[in-house]
């Protein structure tokens, strides 16, 4: 028992060395362990994970909790850390929510001790793993987490159990113009629609897709023979070079970035030394100094 409060006690870096990270499981373990431990402690001292990148919360799903928590009460303690003013959440911000509407005063607590950026990792891998977020706001969960840790997009993969390709597929999210990633956020485009778009370079183009796919409701197929020029609206070089879009998937998905192909030629976007250096080790191509 001692060697697990030790462990449980030494931060995220050494919780996620010996396998992936698993929100639900470290949750229980440390309520496992830590249960007779637990406190109350005033709803009006507690305040959200500052680094929560959810804001916004189902009603009807925190009214039916309340209605729980009035007949069972708190079934699991949350756990918070001590801040300057009060304490602050590292797990159990819906039931905290749920039992101010129940019309609780206090609730079951354990204390955790967690740095800076354990809390905001902390926060954005389990809204990573129960998908509480909206397609754009992941994809910023997962950017953030990798440039503060230096990931790569294997290794972060591997730790939240998820395929390299989907954590690609979202990162290229984030490069669509802000106009459309609301959109995404909004729900008014779905992810499918918005993973198609970000393999295009034209911004304009893509605004002008995203008020077709609006105006005329198009699904993700229709979307796809557009792009692949089987609908006559792309410009010449696009429907020349629509015949090598398997190939630029097939690469793109491999290296995370845009990549086209025409003119005999293969053209990779990169958005920075660093992003250089990843694809060249995805390529096992080594530069010497």
């Amino acid at each position: 028992m001692e060697t697990k409060k030790k462990a449980l006690g030494k931060g995220l870096e050494e919780l996620f060395s010996n396998a992936s990270f698993n929100f639900n499981n470290f949750e229980h373990e440390i309520v496992s362990d830590e249960r007779g431990n637990a406190i109350e402690i005033d709803l009006d001292e507690i305040r959200s994970n500052p680094y929560q990148p959810r804001k916004t919360f189902n009603e009807e799903s925190l009214n039916e909790l309340a209605d729980s928590i009035k007949t069972y009460g708190i079934i699991e303690p949350i756990i918070v850390k001590k801040s300057i003013k009060g304490y602050e959440i590292i797990a159990g911000e819906r039931r905290t929510r749920a039992a101010k509407i129940a019309g609780l005063k206090t609730i079951p607590a354990i204390i955790k001790d967690f740095n800076d950026e354990e809390m905001m990792e902390i926060a954005l891998l389990e809204n990573i793993q129960r998908e509480d977020l909206n397609p754009i706001d992941i994809a910023l969960s997962i950017d953030k987490i990798i440039k503060i840790n230096n990931y790569t997009q294997d290794e972060f993969a591997k730790r939240i159990g998820k395929s390299r390709s989907y954590i690609t597929n979202l990162l290229g999210l984030l490069k669509l113009p802000n106009i459309v990633k609301e959109k995404v956020k909004d729900e008014k485009i779905s992810m499918s629609h918005a993973r198609s778009l970000s393999k295009l370079d034209d911004d304009n183009k893509i605004i002008a897709l995203v008020n077709r796919i609006e105006k005329e409701s198009l699904n993700v197929r229709d979307l796809e023979r557009i792009l692949s020029g089987k609908q006559n609206i792309q410009s010449k070089t696009s429907k020349v070079s629509h015949n090598y879009k398997m190939y630029e998937d097939a690469i793109s998905d491999t290296i995370g970035n845009k990549v086209k192909i025409n003119d005999k030629k293969i053209e990779i976007f990169y958005d920075s030394l660093t992003d250089l250096n990843r694809i060249l080790e995805i390529l096992k191509i080594e530069i010497e100094d």
